[in-house]
């Protein structure tokens, strides 16, 4: 299948439609201890997950800086760690360190492919070709080597994982259009989601990424890497910052760029650009850490492009959890 390299703004996605996600991989751990190892490593409750369920969390230092935000799901027994490549050697490396004193073999999943099927008509699509769709309450299955994924949302997607050979046979037949993996920094952008790039590893608690408000945090787990400053920041009220999504007609932003607000006559720096992705109609959106006390009125622009205004999007979960 050849991948369609345009990058549709979002009222321009199609009803249904396939996503190559060739920057995304996975973290995998399999072994006697797999899930005790993992309980100590990772914010969300381990012990709750089960062949069928998906969690998300984050896996943090010492200091509850996060290294990686990842899915958390079961593949053929093994627990995989769904995340952008552009973390995972921070995070990998970390776990195989403390790793050897376990029962474990983490490794990354270079045998796996991943692919996302996406759109108002996703459903109907993906139950012509498995005979056992995931949804809500069972949001994941697995189809011979390939595991399917349910994602609820504002767009509705469904992760495809396993060999690359299964993945292209079992979706050629939709003739469906097959994008390159930044429409589904898109689609995160706009389901409030984090993405982790590069620049931006262990500068954040899990808080600051709207961790809490999307259930990739347990405070009843007991004790992880990281839980002492991710407790603190959750019960004295210490985060004064959260991620947004920002959009605008104007220029282009790249990941690391400042965000500026207006005060009086002056700006200030208000955060930092996680990632973004530009429209070919040069409709532009943008993931970003800023400080809570930000206005709904208030002006903001990139430092990096004074001439850029940005507006804030309306996220759709709640911040107050």
């Amino acid at each position: 299948m050849t991948i369609d390299p345009s990058l549709p703004a979002l009222e321009q996605l199609p009803d249904a439609f396939l996503i190559a996600l060739t920057d995304y991989s996975a973290i995998s751990l399999s072994g006697e201890e797999q899930s005790k190892y993992l309980q100590g490593q990772v914010t969300c409750d381990v012990n709750e997950t089960n062949e069928h369920s998906l969690t998300i969390g984050a896996h943090c230092n010492a200091k509850g800086k996060v290294l990686s935000v990842f899915r958390l799901l079961n593949h053929k027994g093994a627990h995989l760690l769904l995340q952008p490549k552009s973390c995972l050697a921070a995070s990998l490396a970390e776990l195989q360190k403390f790793g050897v004193f376990a029962k474990v073999d983490i490794s990354q999943s270079n045998d796996l492919n991943f692919y996302a099927l996406a759109g108002n008509k996703a459903e109907t699509e993906i139950q012509k070709i498995y005979p056992q769709v995931p949804d809500n309450m069972t949001p994941v299955v697995q189809n011979g080597d390939t595991t399917l994924v349910y994602l609820p949302g504002e767009i509705t997607r469904y992760l495809l994982i396993g060999p690359q050979e299964q993945l292209t046979k079992a979706t050629e037949p939709l003739a469906l259009t097959l994008y390159s993996s930044p429409l589904w920094d898109l689609i995160e952008i706009t389901e409030g989601f984090p993405i982790l790039e590069q620049h931006a590893l262990l500068e954040y608690v899990p808080q600051m990424l709207n961790l809490q408000a999307i259930n990739g945090i347990s405070f009843t787990k007991g004790c992880y890497l990281g839980q002492e400053t991710v407790a603190r920041m959750q019960y004295l009220g210490k985060n004064k910052r959260a991620l947004y999504s920002l959009t605008t007609h104007q220029g282009t932003a790249q990941s690391g760029n400042i965000v500026e607000q207006q005060l009086g006559e002056n700006w200030r720096k208000a955060g930092d650009i996680l990632t973004a992705y530009r429209a070919d109609s040069g409709q532009t959106y943008i993931q970003a850490v800023l400080t809570t006390d930000i206005a709904a009125d208030t002006p903001l622009r990139i430092k990096e492009q004074p001439q850029t205004s940005l507006s804030v999007a309306t996220l759709p979960y709640s911040l107050a959890k």
